[in-house]
């Protein structure tokens, strides 16, 4: 070969290989990003999983998902072999994914007898001497036989329950997924629950925290998800119970909303441990809880509470919010229980109900009235969704377990006078119980 001839091969060689180098290393890099976008993807909320969740959820097929029937158990069904799926460990009764227990009914479409609910736990083990619990309650008022429907003649009628509490279970779902598949050894093991019974007075909940499947000393905090499926773009309320429940919490929720989610949320800060959900048991066993809850709408426990209203874009916010806070607690210490301005009240019986749905994150004087029901005593009488109750009969009322105290001493049949203040009017409303 010439020198010259030689040059060219060379030259050509050179060029060739470069050219060759530079694509080699291109698809590399090209590879190498598509699997960080895989992996960015695998740990982001995922709103079409959230919709599959609460299609099959909240469908009519379902029935509404009343605690302890057939139908509610093909939930229960559902979320165990999505946790299964995951790769989690079974962490109820048995090593099985349900922990059941047993339940007295009444008003049931189903005959009163002595029948058996469940929870479904499963755990994320990350070899870790403490644990953070997420759950959210899988049950709903079924064909509204139970006494708690807010529709005027619920008998009969499917409450599917998408936000309540469909939407709270496919967020638990979807934090499950992300942490069950991130490749991240956390600094604490996550246990995640289903839990039943919830509408008949936090029955599963309850049970937990007197049967508990971990030592209760371990609980880093316990997260609780209901109704965070019709954010509302206007208002931008979300409200976090629980905030007093730690130092830590009050100052950590703000900050990250300051910081990572600037003029997406207005935050209803609530105190209090004590709430109308299941985080209210694992408060009572002194662990500090966070609540998570979009509001009371006028499809709640009605009917009309279904998937074509649920605002999915919001509820990923919402989870996204929810993890940040998640993972900036997975790098705290073990948290400082601390105990909050309402304490538990117990041994209340009632004969009556005025048929309102309490605003808890109210921390006014009285007790905030959010919704009230179709033909019962409240709405009969004239009181309205927004009122503030002061005063029934001679009882004065400061908050709700005032309420719930004052409601012991009456019967039904009575009429009495409810103080209520109505914007800058304040009125006497006689009621019929």
């Amino acid at each position: 070969m010439s020198s010259t001839n030689l040059q060219k091969h060379n030259t050509f060689y050179s060029v060739f290989h470069g050219k060759r180098m530079n694509t080699l290393l291109w698809v590399v890099f090209l590879l190498l990003g598509l699997v960080a976008i895989q992996q960015t993807k695998a740990q982001s909320i995922d709103s079409t999983l959230l919709r599959k969740h609460i299609t099959f959820l909240a469908s009519d097929d379902l029935k509404g998902r009343g605690t302890s029937t057939p139908d509610e158990k093909r939930a229960a069904d559902y979320i165990a072999e999505y946790f299964r799926s995951l790769g989690l460990q079974p962490k109820g009764d048995k090593a099985l994914y349900f922990q059941v227990f047993p339940l007295i009914k009444k008003n049931d479409v189903l005959p009163d007898s002595n029948r058996l609910a469940m929870n479904v736990i499963g755990f994320l083990d990350n070899g870790k001497p403490h644990t953070i619990v997420i759950g959210a309650h899988f049950d709903h008022l079924g064909l509204g036989y139970d006494g708690s429907s807010l529709d005027s003649e619920p008998k009969g009628k499917i409450h599917n329950g998408a936000d309540d509490n469909a939407s709270g279970v496919a967020g638990m779902l979807e934090l499950a997924r992300i942490y069950a598949t991130n490749n991240v050894q956390e600094p604490y093991n996550v246990l995640f629950m289903g839990f039943s019974g919830e509408e008949l007075g936090l029955l599963g909940s309850k049970h937990f925290g007197e049967h508990p499947t971990i030592p209760l000393e371990t609980v880093h905090c316990m997260v609780n998800l209901d109704m965070i499926g019709r954010f509302n773009e206007a208002k931008k309320e979300l409200v976090v119970g629980g905030t007093g429940t730690s130092p830590t919490f009050e100052p950590l929720v703000k900050s990250i909303a300051e910081r990572s989610f600037s003029n997406e949320f207005s935050l209803a800060l609530d105190s209090s441990g004590v709430g109308p959900s299941d985080h209210t048991s694992f408060y009572l066993k002194k662990i500090p809880v966070l609540f998570f809850f979009t509001g009371v709408h006028g499809d709640y426990h009605k009917p009309s509470d279904d998937i074509e209203r649920i605002n999915f874009a919001g509820q990923t916010k919402v989870l996204r919010y929810v993890k940040t806070i998640i993972d900036s607690l997975q790098s705290a210490p073990k948290l400082a229980f601390q105990q909050t301005r309402v304490k538990q009240q117990t041994g209340h019986s009632y004969k009556v109900s005025l048929g309102v749905m309490p605003a808890y994150s109210y921390s006014g004087k009285g007790l905030k009235v959010d919704a009230v029901s179709e033909g019962r005593p409240a709405a009969k009488a004239g009181i309205q969704g927004g009122d503030v109750i002061l005063k029934i009969g001679d009882s004065d009322i400061a908050d709700i377990q005032g309420y719930m105290q004052a409601l012991g001493k009456l019967k039904a049949g009575e009429i009495i006078p409810v103080q209520v203040q109505r914007g800058e009017s304040l009125m006497t409303i006689q009621v019929r119980l």
